[in-house]
């Protein structure tokens, strides 16, 4: 296959899932629910969690980013934290508890009541993502779940999990990235 090809077989796959996603009002009134709790959290002075593996982790930094720093415009920084970026605590937890509890340890020694979690997985099946739901419900921390269409295990732990309209790693996570810009926007535009 050509690079050509390859370039338009990508694009018109990329489409497509935005286009379900734009055209399915349950999904899209589940992700303006899911930016109107997170500007609860805000308001209420509490503090946003982001966690994934791999890609997913890029995306949790970069969503933690955007909402500390800036997006469009300089304002208050809000209170987000990435659970993916502290290779110390991230290591140290790896080799002491067990790579799976890398997110939940975390969780256990920052968060509190009020907060929210965003846990992002294309698969919806990563242990650590697991055990990071299991250890919020714990904790009585509300949980949004990104992952892709099936869910996976995310589905039954999230208190409210968003399911992207594909089952395509690439393609989640590009709708994972347009979710995070979307809920930025939102964000900043309401501060």
């Amino acid at each position: 296959m050509e690079n050509k090809d390859i370039f338009i077989s990508s694009f018109e796959k990329h489409c497509d899932s935005f286009i379900k996603m734009k055209d399915d009002s349950t999904f899209v009134d589940k992700m303006l629910f899911i930016i109107e709790i997170c500007q609860k959290t805000i308001k209420a002075n509490s503090t946003i969690f982001f966690a994934g593996n791999g890609g997913s982790a890029a995306d949790a930094q970069h969503a933690a980013a955007e909402l500390m720093v800036r997006f469009y415009k300089n304002r208050k920084p809000v209170k987000s934290v990435s659970l993916t970026t502290d290779t110390s605590i991230l290591t140290a937890i790896s080799n002491d508890f067990g790579y799976e509890h890398i997110f939940s340890r975390q969780l256990e020694g920052l968060g509190k009541e009020n907060d929210l979690l965003i846990a992002i997985s294309t698969s919806g099946n990563s242990p650590s993502i697991i055990n990071l739901l299991e250890k919020a419900r714990q904790m009585h921390i509300v949980s949004v779940g990104l992952t892709g269409e099936n869910g996976g295990k995310m589905r039954s732990l999230c208190d409210y999990p968003l399911f992207f309209p594909s089952d395509d790693t690439p393609r989640i996570q590009e709708m994972h990235g347009f979710f995070i810009h979307f809920l930025c926007q939102c964000i900043e535009q309401n501060l």
